[in-house]
C-alpha cells in the first residue's frame, strides 16, 4: 500500500514538473518579441512630490474627486467615504453590498454634470435569490446625504474572482464598465453575455445606438480588465489581468477598439490570429496584476498589485518604467486630482498583501517628478 501511495505521489509530482516547464515554454513562445525591458527607476522624491495623503483605510478600491478638497473613496466591504480636507466627513454604508473574495463595493464614476445633478455611479456585488451578481447603481449625493436613484445595469456575472469593476465616463458622454469573466472563460467570447467584456451604456442605462453588437457590449475577449483611461487623441486604453495558476503572467495593456476581440481565453500574448487584437504590451512571464490606469502627458500610468509598483508606458518611445517597487506594497487605484497630482491607493489588506503600519493608504504623487 505504501509503495502504491509513493508511486502516485511521484507520478503527480512528475506531471506537475512537466506541466510547469511546458507552460514556461509556451509562455516563451507567446512572449517572444513582444515584451519590453523595464527601466526600474529607484528615486528618492522630496515630500512635496510624494507624501501620504490619507491612511487607515480598509481595502480602498477607487477614488473620485467631487471638488478640489473633496473626494469619495470606496472600500470593498461596502463603505463609501466622503473625505474633505483630509478628514472623513461622512461614511455611507451601502447595505446591499455582498463582499466576498474580489467582489464588493468597487468602482465609482462621477457624472460630468455632477454640480447640477449630484449623480454618482457605483459598481458593486450583491446577493440575489442565493446568487451573486454585479451591478451599476446611480445615487444622488447632496448635502452629505446619499440617496438611491436607479439601477443602471444589472445581471453582470459575479464570482469570488474576476469581477472587474472599473466604471468611468468617456469623452463621448457614455459610461464605460469593465466586467470580468467571473471564472466562466467561454463567456468572454459570447456577445450575448456581459461577462468578460468592456461595456458601454448611456447615463440612464440605455444601449447607445452605435454600440457594435446592438447590446451593452463594446469589446470582448477580456479576462479581468480593471483600468480605463483615454489619451489626448480620444483613444481608450485598458489594463487587464492575464493568466494565473502555476505559471502566471501575460498581463496586458490594451488599446481598445469598438467591437474588438481581445482573445481571452483562446488567444494570449503574441499569438497570431486574424480575429483577435494583440495587446499593446504584456508582461510576459512577469506578473504585474495591473489595477487602475491614468493617462498623463503622453504616458499611460498603471498600478501593480502583485507587481507592487507604479508603471509608466510612453506611447511614443514604447518604453516602460516602474517606480516605488516594493515600497508601498500592492497598488490599486490611481486618479489625477484637480491639483494635477496622482492619488494612488494601496491594497495591502485585501488578503494577498502584507499590511504595513496604518495601511491602507492614499499616496499623493507629483507625476512631473516621475522621469
Amino acid at each position: 500500500m505504501l509503495k502504491k501511495l509513493l508511486f502516485i505521489f511521484l507520478l503527480i509530482l512528475s506531471i506537475s514538473v512537466i506541466y510547469y516547464f511546458y507552460s514556461k515554454y509556451q509562455n516563451s513562445k507567446l512572449t517572444s518579441g513582444s515584451t519590453i525591458a523595464i527601466n526600474q527607476n529607484i528615486i528618492k522624491l522630496p515630500e512635496d512630490d510624494v507624501s501620504i495623503y490619507f491612511q487607515n483605510l480598509n481595502v480602498p478600491w477607487e477614488i473620485a474627486f467631487l471638488s478640489e478638497n473633496k473626494m469619495i473613496v470606496t472600500e470593498r466591504d461596502g463603505n463609501l467615504l466622503l473625505i474633505e480636507n483630509k478628514q472623513i466627513s461622512q461614511t455611507f454604508k451601502i447595505s446591499e453590498v455582498s463582499q466576498s473574495g474580489e467582489g464588493g463595493l468597487l468602482g465609482i464614476a462621477v457624472h460630468p454634470n455632477f454640480k447640477e445633478n449630484n449623480f454618482i455611479y457605483l459598481y458593486y456585488t450583491i446577493s440575489k435569490d442565493s446568487k451573486r451578481e454585479n451591478r451599476v447603481v446611480r445615487y444622488t449625493l447632496k448635502d452629505n446625504n446619499l440617496i438611491f436613484n436607479k439601477i443602471i445595469l444589472s445581471d453582470i456575472r459575479a464570482n469570488i474572482y474576476h469581477n472587474a469593476g472599473k466604471i468611468e465616463f468617456g469623452p463621448d458622454g457614455y459610461l464605460y464598465v469593465t466586467a470580468g469573466d467571473a471564472l466562466d472563460e467561454p463567456a468572454a467570447q459570447d456577445t450575448k453575455q456581459l461577462a468578460g467584456k468592456i461595456l458601454r451604456v448611456t447615463e440612464e442605462g440605455g444601449i447607445p445606438s452605435d454600440n457594435p453588437f446592438n447590446s451593452y457590449v463594446y469589446s470582448l475577449g477580456h479576462r479581468n480588465p480593471q483600468g480605463l483611461t483615454w489619451d489626448d487623441s480620444g483613444n481608450l486604453w485598458s489594463t487587464e489581468h492575464g493568466q494565473s495558476g502555476v505559471v502566471s503572467g501575460l498581463d496586458e495593456l490594451n488599446k481598445i477598439q469598438k467591437g474588438g476581440n481581445y482573445g481571452w481565453p483562446n488567444f494570449r500574448g503574441n499569438q497570431n490570429a486574424d480575429n483577435f487584437i494583440s495587446p499593446e504590451i504584456h508582461s510576459g512571464n512577469e506578473t504585474w496584476a495591473p489595477g487602475d490606469t491614468e493617462y498623463y502627458e503622453g504616458n499611460i500610468f498603471f498600478t501593480g498589485l502583485r507587481g507592487e509598483a507604479l508603471y509608466k508606458y510612453n506611447l511614443d518611445t514604447k518604453e516602460l518604467k516602474k517606480y516605488f517597487t516594493n515600497e508601498y506594497g500592492r497598488l490599486r487605484a490611481i486618479t489625477l486630482g484637480p491639483d494635477n497630482y496622482f492619488y494612488v491607493t494601496t491594497s495591502n489588506r485585501d488578503g494577498r498583501g502584507t499590511p504595513k503600519d496604518k495601511d491602507d493608504k492614499i499616496i499623493r504623487i507629483n507625476p512631473q517628478s516621475l522621469k
